[in-house]
């Protein structure tokens, strides 16, 4: 007999789920859930929370953590909620919708625009394997912090441009709703809302682009949300603190105004004192929390 190599194995997005745990209250937990196999980078993760079994197809909300592009985890809401009980994720596993916490290549492992592509194919995999997760397919929301909700925004903004090709294609990667906390939306002026050198090589969004801003206008205006918020369409939550040093609420404000000539519907709250993370404020974490769970499930 002819001995024939082995066929390579699926890859880790077409695999099947692993086994996960139910919390107390009810909430089935899947971690480390593969949504995304790229060649020779570490597969693309994601962490489901998913609400007591027996409930109908759940809406899912996609959550991307912020950290300047730089930094974070898909297993982390920010400081302002540690040792929180029940945790975050877990709160709104129990108001009904499903949440998929998402970890996306960082700005050390790839350039622009590629962690909107990991986020997009986040949102195709939910959309394939719903059936077999138990979500709803036509209810797939977008929820990020900081950089995270910069990427929220472009899921809900950008429509099928962008895509790129990670993990499954074909499927939609379009949300119905995006919820954004203390997100830099417009990157062109974002220098001059701090301050800071546009012509930086250092900064945050310059490791994001691969070069100073000045130096790739069009790819600045390509990560900005502010940029095709003309075409919006969908219910968009915007919140804001107002002391936030580090993306000032200026560029929350300055979304706001794009979209006002949009179709979305646009609600916009501000946090009297409260900085990035909601730091400074002992009351912002929960009532933006409270807020966007009530915003979801409308």
């Amino acid at each position: 007999m002819i001995d024939r190599p082995p066929l390579p194995p699926p890859p880790a997005h077409e695999l099947p789920l692993p086994p996960g745990w139910v919390t107390d209250d009810g909430t089935r937990v899947l971690a480390g859930v593969p949504y995304a196999a790229i060649p020779g980078v570490r597969p693309l993760e994601l962490d489901l929370y998913l609400p007591p079994a027996g409930a109908s197809p759940a809406p899912v909300v996609v959550f991307l953590h912020g950290g300047g592009w730089r930094l974070g985890s898909r297993r982390s809401l920010g400081p302002s909620y540690a040792g929180l009980t029940p945790p975050p994720f877990e709160q709104v596993a129990a108001a009904g919708i499903a949440v998929a916490s998402v970890d996306y290549r960082l700005s050390g492992e790839a350039r622009w625009p590629a962690q909107l592509h990991d986020a997009k194919a986040a949102v195709r995999w939910l959309r394939a394997r719903a059936p077999e997760i138990g979500i709803d397919p036509e209810r797939i929301a977008a929820w990020g912090e900081s950089a995270g909700g910069q990427l929220a925004l472009l899921l809900g903004l950008t429509g099928s441009d962008l895509d790129g090709e990670v993990g499954i294609v074909g499927p939609s990667s379009a949300v119905t709703a995006v919820a954004a906390w203390y997100a830099p939306s417009d990157l062109t002026a974002l220098p001059g809302d701090l301050g800071a050198d546009p012509a930086a090589p250092d900064t945050r969004e310059a490791l994001l682009l691969g070069a100073p801003l000045t130096e790739v206008p069009e790819l600045v205006r390509q990560a900005s949300p502010v940029t095709y918020a003309a075409a919006a369409d969908l219910p968009i939550l915007i919140l804001h603190g107002s002391a936030d040093r580090l993306i000032p609420c200026v560029q929350s404000e300055r979304l706001r105004q794009a979209l006002a000539g949009s179709r979305a519907h646009v609600e916009f709250d501000i946090y009297p004192g409260a900085d990035h993370m909601w730091l400074g404020s002992p009351d912002a974490a929960g009532r933006a929390l409270a807020r966007s769970i009530d915003f979801l499930r409308a």
